[in-house]
């Protein structure tokens, strides 16, 4: 009995095929939360994967229904071995985003997972579907192992992150007691550096919305009309460009976060971004002036326009169009005032001469708000998730003070008040919400690796975590 054999327990399973035949079950179910004829294969995904897979590891189960009509369920397995700390409590989200059939890669279907060199295809391969049945299967080599965890446990699957997991956090509010934990470990998106394992500390949030410059009904020939009227994707152009500059940066101060602690800053010192081969090239002179990189995508807030639309785009015509619309999006961190956004924007415009241009709600499919969360990088949880991935890896692990992506983070820190550590086990490469959607296989097997090292010194006396208390406040 020993770290070792779970480790190769966890391989062996990776490596016999075991790992890709448990996840083409379930990237073959079709858990698109934003199709709302899917709600039926969400509760399947949890009915017919999740529960049998976490029952026959002695957890029991139960399924909250959402609160929202239309949204998914949330899974909780629980595993009391002990009525003392710590109890730890996990997170994947079963959904996936659309499955845009027709657009990958050699006509490659997406519920149809497929192997190509190191390249596994499919919906939900990276996210996250692949990433939480890591979690499952080292869990399960470490109970085959040594008969029990060492710790209790929890672990939640949700099934509407993709919709912005709208009514996770009422299910959570309601029934705290069911997922009480001292400690939030998880994982999702990528790593920084596809070569390496890092951990992050918590999530950027995303606040979506609208601006409209609408002047008239109905176009107007250009000939004619063009030099006496208005034209709404001109005005909308110089409007947008009055919030953000030409060069990336920011232009109104009450969208701009506090100054970047000194923790985040030292953490960030370590980043070093390598994306894979296929990755775009940075455009080192975009963003926020004075920063680096790391500090740019990590530490501060960002303003993008995501679409634009004025006149017909497809088939251009001789008018002057009626309306422009563009939707736009502020990624943000921790120490943002993200509640005045919108009538920050407003007021900016009204000031500013573009009264005719205001701010609305975004389309439905892309209302999900997500705050910002992040514990701190010194906290002793990081650190000692930190410390039990180098134990395997034999290499210093990295500690992001957060993702630059956004995730429910919220709801375990500030509904449960738990410190948070995510171990991201794909690269920013994986063409997650894309067409071509992949996972790599040797990410994904040391993967196997690490999370089983993880859960067995998280039940090891000789390497047992933090003691509960110094994890609330």
């Amino acid at each position: 009995m020993s770290r070792q054999n779970a480790i190769d327990r966890a391989l062996a399973y990776f490596d016999d095929g075991r790992y890709f035949d448990d996840l083409a079950r379930r990237v073959a179910i079709p858990t698109e939360s934003q199709n709302p004829d899917r709600v039926p294969d969400l509760y399947r995904y949890l009915s017919d994967e999740m529960q049998p897979a976490f029952e026959v590891m002695g957890y029991t189960c139960q399924t909250y229904d959402n609160p929202l009509e239309g949204k998914g369920p949330v899974l909780l397995a629980t595993r009391t071995e002990d009525d003392s700390p710590p109890t730890i409590l996990g997170y994947g989200h079963g959904d996936v985003v659309r499955g845009q059939e027709g657009q990958w890669i050699d006509d490659l279907d997406p519920w149809t997972i497929e192997a190509r060199g190191d390249k596994v295809y499919g919906r939900g391969v990276a996210d996250n579907k692949g990433q939480h049945s890591a979690h499952m299967a080292a869990l399960a080599c470490v109970l085959e192992e040594r008969d029990h965890l060492g710790f209790n446990h929890k672990f939640m699957i949700e099934t509407g992150e993709e919709n912005g997991s709208a009514g996770v956090n009422d299910i959570v509010e309601a029934n705290k007691v069911d997922f009480a934990a001292d400690f939030y470990l998880a994982s999702d998106g990528p790593r920084i550096d596809v070569a390496k394992a890092n951990i992050s500390c918590g999530n950027r949030g995303a606040v979506n919305f609208d601006l409209v410059c609408e002047l008239r009904e109905g176009g107007h020939h250009s000939g004619n009309w063009g030099g006496l009227l208005a034209n709404p994707g001109i005005i909308l152009t110089h409007a947008i460009s009055t919030i953000v500059s030409e060069r990336g940066q920011i232009l109104v101060k009450d969208l701009l976060p506090e100054p970047i602690p000194n923790s985040v800053r030292v953490a960030l010192r370590d980043v070093e971004r390598k994306a894979g081969d296929d990755a775009p090239e940075i455009d080192e002179w975009w963003g926020e002036p004075g920063l680096t990189g790391p500090e740019k995508v990590y530490g501060w807030n960002t303003f993008e326009v995501l679409a634009f639309k004025v006149g017909n785009p497809d088939r251009p015509v001789n008018a002057v169009p009626p309306k422009a619309w563009a939707h736009c999006q502020i990624r943000f961190v921790v120490g943002s005032d993200y509640e005045r956004f919108t009538d920050a924007i407003q007021k900016h415009l009204d000031e500013n001469g573009f009264g005719m241009v205001k701010v609305m709600p975004p389309p439905e499919g892309n209302t999900g708000l997500f705050k910002a969360s992040r514990t701190d990088p010194d906290h002793p949880w990081p650190s000692y998730i930190a410390e039990a991935i180098t134990r395997t890896t034999g290499e210093k692990t990295v500690k992001m003070p957060n993702s630059g992506g956004s995730i429910c983070n919220y709801i375990f820190q500030d509904t449960l008040g738990l410190p948070l550590c995510w171990i991201p086990h794909s690269y920013v490469g994986c063409s997650q919400h894309a067409p071509n959607e992949h996972i790599l296989k040797s990410v994904t097997r040391e993967a196997m690796a690490i999370m089983a090292g993880v859960y067995w010194d998280l039940g090891d006396p000789a390497t047992s975590p933090p003691v509960p208390a110094a994890t609330k406040g």
